[in-house]
């Protein structure tokens, strides 16, 4: 596509000052006024007028104007970046750069931004002054990873004044809405959106690639992990509900690959509870889930909505936590356990269990489907049921079932041993009691 040399319509002057912005080493003036020609992925000439009102006249030099030369090199990468960051150079299928783009996950060009790398090679021809009209001409060369390589020449009446070989890194950069409140010392990663009326303390540090929806509010000593999503209207790193705290700074460890969806809350830490709520990698909070303060969360659960954690809870891996249920303070629990809705787990919840009910809680042996879906041997499962049968079906007490599963060398294997030592660590005692008739294994499968 070419056209003449013309001023741009206000539309796309500013679009083009929007692309300019995440131009990282630029002086304040936009040195780009028109586009004459544009080939997506591969080439565009622009013109920059030149004229005496330029502010850097006033000072180089008073009696005989030049332009700097780093502002003919500006001027150059300002119209390099116009090409790099075009929507239509990503979508074009026979460019190398688009190819190398896509290959590195920066598929998005409103979330990218050009940093001018190196220069090389500079050549300054002629001197440029006031009233001439500088011609721009930028082709894109190799590239490596987020590394373009740009061959740029200006002219002034078809005479070259300056050229160059120019190194660009174009990466993802963060994009915060102009109505969201951010504090100046908060930290916000690469690739990371920001919505509008959004609130972020000076204490946050979020992560690369990140999603903060519009009205959510993460303060406190909080650290959020890349690539998670925190829906409108979340509140994310608060003050904790507990009258025995006095504003001391504790934090909130959040890793990555989580999702909080609408109006979850997630409280930071209390001294006496050790300072810090921590939860791990790829969990998904639905929306009004409310994890309070000291709670420590493993990886990849799942908590319906409205499910509560009370303070001080530690949650496994791979747990599930239906819609509405609740978990008792100091309780914990274990990995790969299932929590039926609307359940109150008021003592410590086995692992690989399915635990429902709320008067009280109860054990409806494995949660075979999840652990299935989990990739567990069959062996493995076998095992678990068996141990299971001592624990819930036998006429053993407690004390009495671990020593025969412990005994019983057929039930060997790290999950058996997980599930002994879990229920011999219980502080609060564990939810045993049988559920009836639907707990027998072939109401399981």
């Amino acid at each position: 596509m070419s056209s003449g040399p013309a001023d741009l319509s206000a539309e796309a002057r500013s679009a083009k000052v929007d692309v300019l912005e995440r131009l990282a080493h630029r002086f304040p003036s936009v040195l780009v006024d028109a586009v004459a020609e544009h080939e997506p992925g591969k080439r565009l000439v622009a013109f920059k007028n030149v004229t005496v009102n330029e502010d850097f006249f006033q000072g180089h030099f008073p009696h005989k104007p030049l332009m700097p030369a780093v502002l003919m090199i500006e001027a150059l990468a300002q119209a390099a970046t116009l090409l790099l960051l075009d929507p239509s150079t990503h979508s074009s299928s026979d460019s190398p750069y688009s190819n190398s783009l896509r290959a590195g996950a920066l598929g998005n060009p409103h979330s990218l931004g050009v940093t001018l790398r190196g220069v090389d090679g500079a050549k300054f021809r002629k001197h440029v002054i006031p009233g001439d009209q500088l011609k721009l001409v930028v082709t894109l060369g190799a590239t490596r990873g987020p590394l373009v390589r740009a061959t740029a020449i200006a002219e002034v009446d078809g005479q070259t004044v300056v050229e160059a070989e120019l190194l660009f890194a174009v990466q993802p950069i963060a994009h915060i809405d102009p109505l969201a409140r951010v504090s100046p010392t908060a930290v916000i990663g690469p690739g990371t959106v920001v919505g509008a009326f959004a609130v972020l303390g000076p204490h946050v540090r979020i992560g690369r690639d990140c999603k903060i929806g519009a009205s959510s509010v993460i303060d406190g000593h909080t650290t959020i992990g890349d690539r998670t999503e925190i829906f409108p209207y979340a509140s994310i790193g608060l003050a904790p509900q507990d009258l025995k705290y006095r504003g001391e700074p504790t934090g909130l460890t959040i890793g990555s690959g989580n999702i909080f969806r609408e109006f979850v809350t997630i409280h930071r830490g209390t001294e006496g509870g050790g300072g810090m709520t921590t939860i791990g990698d790829r969990n998904l909070f639905m929306n009004y889930v409310h994890v309070a303060h000291d709670c420590h969360v493993g990886n990849q659960t799942i908590f319906g909505p409205h499910a509560t954690l009370g303070g001080h809870v530690a949650i496994a891996d791979f747990v599930n936590v239906s819609a509405g249920s609740a978990v008792h303070q100091f309780c914990r629990v274990g990995a790969y356990a299932f929590i039926g809705g609307y359940s109150v787990i008021t003592k410590d919840a086995l692992p690989y269990g399915r635990t429902v009910g709320s008067r009280p809680a109860r054990v409806f042996g494995l949660n075979l489907i999840g652990l299935k879906r989990r990739g567990l041997a069959d062996d493995t499962l076998k095992k678990l049921r068996a141990a299971y049968r001592y624990l819930t079906q036998s006429k053993l007490n407690t004390t009495q079932a671990i020593v025969r599963i412990e005994q019983d060398a057929s039930l060997k294997c790290p999950e058996v041993d997980n599930l002994v030592d879990f229920i011999r660590t219980a502080s609060r005692g564990v939810i045993l009691r049988r559920g009836g008739k639907k707990a027998d294994d072939g109401a399981e499968e």
